[in-house]
């Protein structure tokens, strides 16, 4: 038989078990804590070409940050990604969401600086013709000068200071063809170099550079699959060299795989 002060003793550890397993079992689960996450850029951030547009900025929720948000342990604070805006524009119009609580950025932004759309348009309607050649002129200035590289560095710099403790990231864009002589190739190239901007900017400043072109292979306009929209009969969309849902979910495996998310 137990002496009183060994049955007090036994009785008092039995009951701080109890509460332990009893404390463990009752209290409420720990919430996942989430990455802050803010979207910039330009319509390729915005999500243009997947559809379910949600203003006239053409931001979807098939973007890759909203695939992030909806998939992944991120908080999308806001996708102010805009089509049409520039290194520049990115600056002056989306940065408002930035702060120091901000752990997350995403960009993808440059191609506006040279003018891509239009020289899409203007070469692959007649690749000799004199507007088609001095618009790839200017834009190939701007490469080779590197004007570009400055501007898209200048961006992420922003950046960097309204949101200091965030990780920058940038994207590069994918090759818009299937391999083909003429235009389907030279677009192509072009790209290359706008990629090469990018990512000497991403370097120079310290941000991540994540590409994308692997990502689309094989899935080019032209292809038996393609991830890019494209009219070739009739009125040109807005949606044209966009990618599609399966083409921003490509991103977003981009991102994945690059440890982004």
């Amino acid at each position: 038989m137990l002496k009183p002060r060994r049955r007090s003793s036994a009785l008092a550890a039995g009951l701080a078990t109890v509460a332990m397993i009893m404390g463990a079992s009752a209290g409420p689960a720990q919430a996942t804590v989430k990455t802050t996450y803010v979207a910039l850029g330009d319509s390729y951030a915005a999500g243009q070409g997947a559809g379910d547009y949600l203003d006239l900025c053409y931001r979807s929720e098939n973007s890759y940050a909203g695939l992030a948000d909806a998939e992944k342990d991120v908080k999308l604070i806001t996708n102010a990604a805009c089509s049409g805006k520039t290194t520049a524009e990115v600056v002056s119009t989306e940065l408002g969401r930035l702060n120091p609580s901000t752990e997350l950025v995403t960009i993808t932004a440059g191609g506006n600086d040279l003018d891509v759309g239009t020289i899409m348009v203007l070469c692959g309607a007649s690749l000799g013709s004199p507007a088609c050649l001095q618009a790839i002129a200017s834009a190939q200035t701007l490469i080779s000068s590197g004007e570009l590289t400055s501007r898209v560095a200048s961006m992420i710099l922003a950046v960097k200071a309204a949101a200091p403790n965030a990780k920058i990231v940038v994207t590069g864009y994918p090759h818009l063809f299937a391999p083909a002589p003429g235009f389907p190739d030279q677009a192509n190239l072009f790209v290359d170099g706008l990629n090469g901007s990018i990512f000497a900017a991403a370097m120079g400043t310290g941000a991540q550079y994540v590409d994308v072109s692997a990502a689309f292979t094989g899935h080019g306009i032209g292809s038996l699959d393609p991830w890019v929209n494209y009219t070739p009969l009739g009125t040109p969309t807005p949606d044209d060299f966009h990618p599609n849902a399966a083409g921003y979910r490509a991103y977003y495996s981009a991102l994945l795989g690059a440890g982004v998310f």
